[in-house]
């Protein structure tokens, strides 16, 4: 026998060894089950359900430019009808329409912020119910803005009213901020940042949207999850341009601005250049939801160690969202060209949007598409760009108060670290606070997840009395 074949067969019986090594240790892993469900608080539901309601009703879809301050002084008119005690005790700073509280603790040392954004998407099709009429219907309140995020303003402003209502003085001091321009990536958030900065605010903990109470959070995994976002990916929006001299397309020519652009996207999409790779937040996040899957499940996700580079060819071939938590996504999302069905275009241009990830962001990334661009004969230009935050330790004081409260307030809930691959106004925080933590402690199921931003929006009912409980339970173990 050769020496070749010896060291093929050796080869083959390490890679079997491992692999049984892999399977019982998959063996040996207790399988274990999300079991916890909401608690059902008729009373309180039907109370804070109407809350929700009148903010649903009134409309604040946000738009670029100016003139939207008078919208939403309107809505704080409502929020202080709402919640009265909050507005009678506390500091309030209104600014351009954005909204920031203060209540001051015994203590400055360790504040918090609980935040969350006041603007809505507009509410295009047709709904089942009218996306702003507020229809509280089967058990849920419906209309544009109840789980984003209108729930988590209802929620955080009605815990500190009824802790006002008690006489309770916080140990810390305890900011609301809410901003009228997430949904259009404005100025909004930075300028109530601006304010706590020229306060000298550092703030220990920041709570904003992200993460929520999941259902089936992965493939494979049932049950709820407390899923606790710890990482926000960058965002990039690119326009690459292509040039001829026109024409009419009677005679057209080859290689038209179309046609150039095209083969790039051609070649973006055979050939993606962002680089695969396993963070430490998604390897957290995968290794923490192991047990609770299938076999399958925690014999590749609980043996991350053996099984890496396997997953790194088949997960971004299989999931779009496996791929959006593995590398830095490319998105084609607008073309423009002629005018005109029989003109050849001088220019056309192509918007592309990428979501940064840490291990390849926004320098590497962008360098890599106009090289890209570059082959093709294009010229890109960096229309704006924000590399991906600094991740949230699950080892540190905020990540571990957050738990905490989550354990005591929804008891047999797991808990879990989360990637977010969308943006939110927390990335602005994290200029003043290294604890920027993404989670709306609302339930969210398959149902919700469409509606956000789409269709039907709606938030159950028996998710709202859990809230409220949360951003007290918060505010009362920050010490």
């Amino acid at each position: 026998m050769t020496t070749v074949l010896w060291i093929l067969l050796a080869a083959v019986a390490l890679l079997l060894l491992l692999v049984l090594a892999a399977v019982v240790k998959a063996l040996l892993t207790p399988a274990k089950t999300s079991t916890w469900k909401a608690k059902i608080e008729p009373e309180r539901e039907a109370v804070y359900a109407e809350k929700l309601s009148r903010m649903v009703r009134y409309e604040t879809i946000s738009c670029p430019g100016d003139g939207q301050r008078e919208k939403f002084l309107g809505f704080h008119r409502l929020l202080e009808e709402l919640f009265p005690l909050v507005h009678e005790k506390l500091e309030k700073t209104e600014i351009d329409g954005n909204l920031l509280f203060c209540w001051k603790g015994k203590s400055s040392e360790r504040p918090v912020v609980l935040m969350s954004h006041q603007d809505v998407v507009p509410a295009e099709g047709t709904w089942l119910h009218e996306p702003f009429s507020g229809d509280i219907a089967d058990g849920k309140v419906w209309g544009r803005g109840s789980a984003d995020t209108k729930c988590s303003v209802m929620a955080f402003f009605q815990g500190v009213e009824e802790l006002l209502a008690e006489g309770y003085i916080p140990e810390q001091d305890v900011y609301l901020s809410s901003s009228c321009t997430e949904e259009i990536l404005g100025d909004g958030c930075p300028k109530l940042v601006s304010e706590l900065k020229r306060r000298g605010v550092k703030p220990f903990l920041v709570i904003d949207e992200g993460g929520a109470i999941v259902d089936q959070p992965v493939g494979g995994v049932k049950g709820y999850h407390a899923m606790i976002g710890i990482l926000e990916k960058g965002m990039g929006s690119l326009r690459f341009s292509a040039h001829s001299n026109g024409g009419h397309s009677s005679y057209p020519s080859k290689g038209s601005p179309i046609a150039k652009l095209a083969g790039f996207v051609t070649e973006l999409e055979k050939r993606d250049p962002m680089t695969v790779s396993f963070g430490p937040e998604v390897t957290a996040m995968l290794q923490t939801l192991a047990p609770y899957g299938p076999f399958y499940f925690r014999l590749l996700f609980g043996n991350l160690w053996l099984f890496k580079p396997l997953l790194k060819k088949l997960m971004p071939k299989i999931s779009a969202q496996a791929a959006a938590l593995l590398k830095t996504t490319i998105a084609f999302t607008m073309q423009a060209g002629s005018d005109a069905a029989n003109v050849m275009p001088q220019e056309a241009t192509l918007t592309v949007n990428l979501r940064y990830i840490p291990h390849q962001g926004m320098a590497e990334s962008n360098a890599l598409m106009e090289r890209l661009a570059q082959k093709h004969g294009l010229e890109m230009t960096v229309l704006d760009a924000k590399d991906a935050c600094e991740p949230v330790s699950i080892e540190g004081d905020a990540y571990h108060l957050v738990e905490k409260v989550i354990h005591q307030v929804f008891p047999e809930l797991p808990t879990c670290p989360y990637i977010m691959t969308g943006g939110t106004d927390a990335r602005f925080y994290q200029e003043i606070s290294d604890g920027c933590i993404r989670f709306a402690p609302v339930v969210f199921g398959p149902e919700q997840m469409k509606g956000m931003h789409g269709l039907n929006e709606n938030i159950d009912c028996f998710s709202l009395p859990g809230a409220v409980d949360f951003y007290k339970a918060v505010i009362r173990e920050n010490r």
